[in-house]
């Protein structure tokens, strides 16, 4: 089975170039608080013994190539980072420019820099890190410039946890305006929309160019009732199947690139909607076939 993996982390880059800073600083002094919160919440998951850990570029090919992952979208680093990884494995990796609502112009500018000039192949933004639902307006250029370029865009879609901001944030319904304005944009719900995960499903349903990916979640409670994953499971095998990405998340979820494969093998889904899943959902969607 072919996997394209939206969501995975490394190590070991020689540019160690910041990101750019955040320009609405949160609360994070105490513990608990903010970004910090993150912390409380998955401290079982910290606490563990992760079986995967971020490892140097190479070193991920080498282990992750036998087991299908043909490309990868890396997490976690900056655009100068994602650049420096482009330039040594263009066929390997899908650059994602990760933008500011508040960069302005000059976010807009440097998304058609990475796009033309270095390969990068899709724009992402976060009302997390932005503090703005993915509708404001300040967003817009950005998604002007991506249809333009005619590359998708990954947003952000899913609860806060940061208890400095409201909890919904990230909540799906801000997907419908940006579908409607742009109807020619590509869309992708990045972290599936939980738990709002009706809401998402139904909105995929709705818009044609809209997506959603599986990132940061643990593919064997997709089909355990009770998570809140039901509905993408009955309408993913069927209705929307051509409109599921997964991320595999290893290194965030602390499990081994074998089990979490395994797992999405393991869902009851058709066979031919796995391979949509895993592969060729988002190799349409990057143009790679």
């Amino acid at each position: 089975m072919r996997i394209i993996d939206m969501e995975c982390s490394i190590s070991g880059l020689k540019n160690e170039t910041a990101a750019p800073a955040d320009p609405a600083p949160r609360a994070t002094g105490r513990a608990g608080y903010g970004m910090a919160n993150y912390g409380r919440i998955f401290k079982s998951r910290a606490e563990g013994s992760p079986r995967e850990a971020a490892v140097p570029v190479a070193d991920l090919i080498a282990k992750t190539s036998g087991l299908g992952v043909e490309k990868s979208v890396v997490f976690g680093v900056s655009n100068d980072q994602q650049a420096e990884i482009l330039e040594g494995f263009p066929d390997r990796f899908l650059g994602l420019a990760r933008l500011s609502a508040w960069s302005g112009m000059a976010g807009v500018r440097e998304l058609e820099f990475r796009v033309r000039e270095q390969g990068f192949r899709a724009l992402g933004v976060s009302a997390l890190v932005d503090k703005l639902p993915a509708g404001d307006r300040r967003y817009y250029p950005l998604y002007g410039k991506a249809a333009e370029l005619g590359v998708p865009v990954r947003i952000y879609s899913s609860m806060s946890y940061a208890n400095d901001t409201p909890y919904d944030l990230g909540h799906p319904r801000n997907l419908d305006q940006i579908a409607i304005d742009f109807p020619e944009l590509k869309i992708i719900g990045g972290l599936g929309g939980w738990p709002w995960v009706n809401e998402m499903v139904a909105l995929v349903r709705r818009h044609p160019n809209l997506h959603l990916d599986t990132s940061a979640h643990r593919p064997k409670y997709f089909a355990e009732t009770g998570t809140g994953w039901d509905m993408l499971m009955r309408f993913g095998n069927s209705l929307i199947q051509d409109k599921v990405l997964v991320g595999l998340s290893a290194v965030l979820i602390g499990q081994s690139y074998e089990t979490l494969i395994q797992e999405y093998l393991d869902l009851p889904l058709k066979d031919a909607v796995k391979e949509k899943w895993l592969y060729g959902n988002a190799a349409r969607l990057f143009e790679l076939d």
